[in-house]
């Protein structure tokens, strides 16, 4: 009786972690009353190109937009926020570098993007935030999913530096 419960404990604790990261729907960032805009640079030589000009440091979000759960609730808590958009519309650029499932959401050329990003900064996990110069040279790093609030002081110290 006991090996019977551990194992149907273990195969339904391991059933819900497996397809927990589908639970989230991206939609669900967009059932807010106001939907938060950004300003994404379409390619990394753009991004890199305005870094120069503009003297900022370009922020590249590491995503799974259509399966990863902890880069969905970044994107909502975080990025779709007022005080994120003030933050990056005055000190930032910003580079979204998407890996989903669904490969149709995005161009051949910006899926080869993606994949020469992820190789050349080393991604291996998602969500990832990668600030790098205008030489592409990276200059901080934070991966992970952490509550909100201590990715502020983090980003903040970055633009700080960079100056």
């Amino acid at each position: 009786m006991f090996k019977n419960t551990t194992f149907f404990l273990f195969f339904f604790l391991t059933t819900c972690t497996v397809f927990s990261q589908n639970s989230i729907g991206r939609d669900t960032i967009y059932n807010q009353k106001e939907v938060i805009q950004l300003d994404w640079i379409p390619t990394y030589d753009e991004a890199l190109e305005r870094s120069k000009i503009e003297k900022k440091p370009v922020l590249i979000y590491f995503t799974g937009s259509d399966w990863c759960g902890p880069c969905i609730l970044l994107d909502k808590e975080l990025f779709h926020t007022e005080k994120f958009k003030q933050l990056s519309d005055e000190a930032l650029l910003l580079l979204e570098v998407d890996s989903p499932r669904n490969q149709t959401l995005l161009s051949q050329d910006k899926i080869s993007e993606n994949l020469y990003l992820k190789n050349k900064y080393k991604v291996r996990s998602f969500p990832t935030l990668v600030f790098v110069n205008h030489k592409g040279k990276k200059i901080a790093e934070k991966k992970g999913y952490i509550m909100t609030e201590y990715y502020y002081p983090f980003i903040v110290s970055v633009i700080n530096n960079f100056k």
